[in-house]
């Protein structure tokens, strides 16, 4: 049986063959350079933040979406246009955090506002952002001591997957809550697996 890692990988290799090449190619025949695929991916995560927090969760889904492509495609047209650059990485891995972030301060203000208080799904919204913050920096440590960090689940592509599935049928606190529990189970898991890795080098 293929594990979750093999079986990821698999499907990033199937969405980069059908999607992603093809997409990245007509992206830089107009113009996108991978810094304004990054910005636009960006933006339209921010205006889905927005029409979170007034309640609107299909339109905010739809943006979340659309910024998500563009997040994918930015490097695509990087390695297609032979423009990867360390810069563009430290942008796109600063944007990824900030889009992500944008859309739990916006669940969080929604629960928080006008229409009533949900205190119990505000805190889901913090929880989930902590956990999702956690499962990156653990991976950016790990990248720093030399190890891949890549390892466990609800990794940022299956997050930005339930967090948009979830808006799109306008009943985000599902994701809330399957982010709440799972997030910090998976920096958790994460954060084990590079730690033997880490104890088993010679030296440490």
């Amino acid at each position: 049986m293929p594990s979750l890692q093999s079986a990821r990988y698999a499907l990033r290799g199937a969405v980069a063959k059908y999607f992603e090449q093809p997409a990245a190619a007509f992206l830089s025949k107009v113009g996108f350079t991978p810094a304004r695929a990054t910005l636009a991916g960006l933006a339209l995560a921010c205006a889905g933040a927005y029409f979170a927090a007034t309640g609107l969760f299909w339109q905010a889904g739809l943006l979340n979406a659309f910024g998500s492509v563009f997040d994918l495609l930015d490097g695509a047209i990087a390695r297609r246009t032979n423009t990867v650059s360390k810069a563009g990485a430290l942008l796109d891995s600063t944007a990824d955090r900030v889009a992500e972030a944008a859309i739990f301060i916006g669940l969080a203000w929604w629960y928080s506002g006008l229409y009533g208080y949900d205190h119990t799904v505000t805190l889901l919204a913090f929880i989930a952002f902590a956990g999702s913050m956690m499962i990156s920096y653990v991976r950016a440590r790990a990248e720093g001591l030399g190890f891949k960090g890549t390892s466990g689940f609800l990794t940022r592509p299956e997050r930005v997957v339930i967090v948009t599935i979830c808006l799109l049928i306008s009943h985000p606190e599902y994701a809330l809550w399957i982010l709440a529990v799972g997030t910090p189970l998976s920096a958790l898991h994460r954060f084990w697996i590079e730690w033997r890795n880490a104890s088993r080098t010679p030296g440490a």
